[in-house]
This record gives C-alpha cells, structure tokens and sequence, in this order.
C-alpha cells in the first residue's frame, strides 16, 4: 500500500479498547475512546499514574495494536499496512518527544535532530535547512554543534522537539515532556512546545502531570477507568 499520502492533519479514533492479560483475568486499560483532532489542535491528557496514558500514547504512535476500535491518521488505517509500510508511514506522519529526550550521546545537535531522515538514506540539503530552521526555532542557533552533555536539560528538551518536527509530521505525540525540568525551565519548553507544532500544522497531543503545560493545551481531557473524559 502507498504510505506517501498528503498530510492532511487529521486524528481520528473510535472505540479504541485495549487490555492486558494478568494472571488470573484480563484487565481493561482503555474502553471504548474516541477524539477527534485536527492540525494545529493540541490536547493534554492528565490523569493518575497507572490509569493508562502511555498505552494510549504508544497505540497512537503505533507503537502497539489496539483489541478494537480504529485509529485513522490523515486517512489512512495504519493497522492495515504491513510491517515495512507501517515503519514508513510512522516514520514521516508522527513525531515523538520523550520525558528522557533519547538524544545520542555521540552525536551533535543537528545530527540528533537529523536522525528521523536517515531511514530514507542520506540527509539531503532540504534536510539540513530544516533542521537549521528548527533549531533557529527553538532558539539553539548558536549550539548546533555542541554535544549532548554540553546542553542544559531544557536545551535537550527543545532539540527533542526540534528532531519530532524534522519530517513534517501531521501528528506529534509528547509524553510527560517536562516531567524532568525545573519550572523556569519547564515554562520555557512548555511555550516552544505549545507554539511550535501549530505554527507547523501538527495536532499535538501531550500526556502531562503538569498543569501549567495542560492549561496551555487548547483541550484537556481526563483518563478515568479507562475512558477519555473533558476537564471543564
């Protein structure tokens, strides 16, 4: 199947379900979830520990299959490809920014950032200015070859955020990006991160025990026994 569709930024999942299997029965972690997103939305998911947030994550990312229900990104069911087109396809529509970064150590700011592009080969010079444009974004101009360990935490963060967006994806998934930075500096990750997606026309969708980064959602949704619920 043809995973170079247009990027249209759309999300939309129905009855996603999803359970594990314990040792004496099954135990139900998302029932019946269903949100709808388009580009430039954002969303926080909040919630207790435990209570199922990540699974969602990683079923939206792909990452794992959900037991029913759909999940659809710019049209396309990304269950219904194989293996080597769903790689593909998760590579160039979905953008990931971990609590821990996971930069490479031995690696320089541009080249973390161009990490995503090398499953297509060589980067290319579009590649490069990209990736210079996006560090110019998150204000990291002037470290582009700085290693890791000469970064501070939030600078880390911001070349995270900065490597999700290289490959134009519609849809960027964020889990508890500011879990391990002080609030200074979570509130300067936290605007880069707001702001940055939706200038680029990506739905953002964060998981976040922070309420300051949950505030600067445009939606905030609960996860309750397994199902989404609106955070008035």
């Amino acid at each position: 199947m043809n995973t170079n569709v247009s990027k249209s930024g759309q999300l939309e999942v129905t009855g996603l379900t999803k359970s594990y299997q314990s040792a004496d029965n099954a135990i139900d972690v998302l029932r019946d979830v269903s949100l709808s997103l388009t580009s430039g939305d954002s969303l926080a998911i909040i919630g207790p520990s435990g209570t199922g947030k990540s699974t969602l994550l990683h079923l939206l990312g792909t990452l794992d299959r959900p037991d029913a229900g759909s999940i659809r990104i710019d049209g396309v069911d990304p269950f219904e490809l194989d293996e080597l087109d769903l790689s593909k396809f998760r590579n160039t529509h979905i953008g990931f920014i971990f609590q821990d970064h996971h930069l490479l150590p031995h690696l320089n700011v541009i080249e973390n950032v161009l990490i995503p592009c090398l499953a297509h080969g060589k980067p290319t010079t579009t590649h490069y200015d990209r990736a210079n444009d996006l560090l110019e974004s998150v204000g990291l101009s002037d470290r582009f070859t700085h290693l890791p360990k000469q970064l501070s935490g939030g600078e880390r963060e911001r070349v995270a955020i900065a490597r999700a967006l290289l490959m134009s994806p519609s849809l960027i998934l964020a889990d508890e990006p500011t879990g391990n930075l002080d609030r200074k500096t979570a509130d300067q990750v936290t605007e880069v991160l707001t702001e940055l997606p939706k200038q680029h026309g990506a739905i953002l969708i964060a998981v976040t025990h922070s309420q300051s980064l949950a505030e600067s959602l445009q939606q905030r949704q609960e996860l309750i026994d397994g199902k989404l619920q609106p955070v008035t």
